[in-house]
């Protein structure tokens, strides 16, 4: 092979060919756009995996959630929504308080079955697993502590929380209908 230098035994190296006299012309503009290009992927990077990691990790609550207003047997409610994974992982945990007209709606794609946990709650719940058509399938009450699991006897496409002994103060049963006024 012409123009290699042999390393060892059958690797070779390449010449190298310069373009000094082309990257000096635009050397500065050049520098700046690549340091700039790198430094705006890393930050976006770092942003999204520290986002992810802080969520998951921390011992703070998420911030609130984008909510909407929902009936129940004509009484109002304002639900944050949590429709992403993470949102729904985190969901209230770490929240110390809950208003009593408020809670959480947790959204899925189909009608699965459902299983939450207390992990990181500090206040006591009750939990909703609603059908598709916003029927209330059932309701369960969860107590703060850790090692608890809550399924849902049917599929739900969603789940409502809300401080412990709302649906019953309100008169709220399985079979009720949730509409957004």
């Amino acid at each position: 092979m012409k123009n290699h230098q042999p390393v060892s035994g059958t690797v070779s190296l390449l010449p190298v060919v310069s373009l000094k006299p082309v990257a000096m012309a635009h050397s500065g503009i050049w520098r700046f756009t690549s340091v700039l290009i790198a430094l705006v992927a890393t930050i976006s990077l770092l942003a999204i995996s520290t986002e992810k990691v802080a969520a998951a990790d921390s011992d703070q609550a998420q911030p609130t959630l984008p909510t909407v207003d929902l009936l129940i047997n004509g009484t109002p409610l304002t639900v944050e929504v949590a429709a992403t994974n993470q949102q729904r992982y985190m969901g209230l945990s770490f929240r110390k308080t809950l208003p009593d007209n408020q809670g959480m709606l947790f959204v899925y794609q189909v009608e699965r079955p459902l299983t939450f946990t207390m992990r990181n709650t500090l206040i006591p719940l009750s939990i909703a697993f609603i059908s598709n058509d916003m029927v209330i399938n059932e309701i369960h009450d969860m107590d703060v502590g850790p090692g608890q699991l809550f399924d849902s006897a049917q599929k739900a496409q969603f789940a409502l929380e809300v401080n412990q002994g709302w649906f019953s103060r309100q008169g709220i049963e399985p079979g009720a209908k949730i509409v957004m006024p």
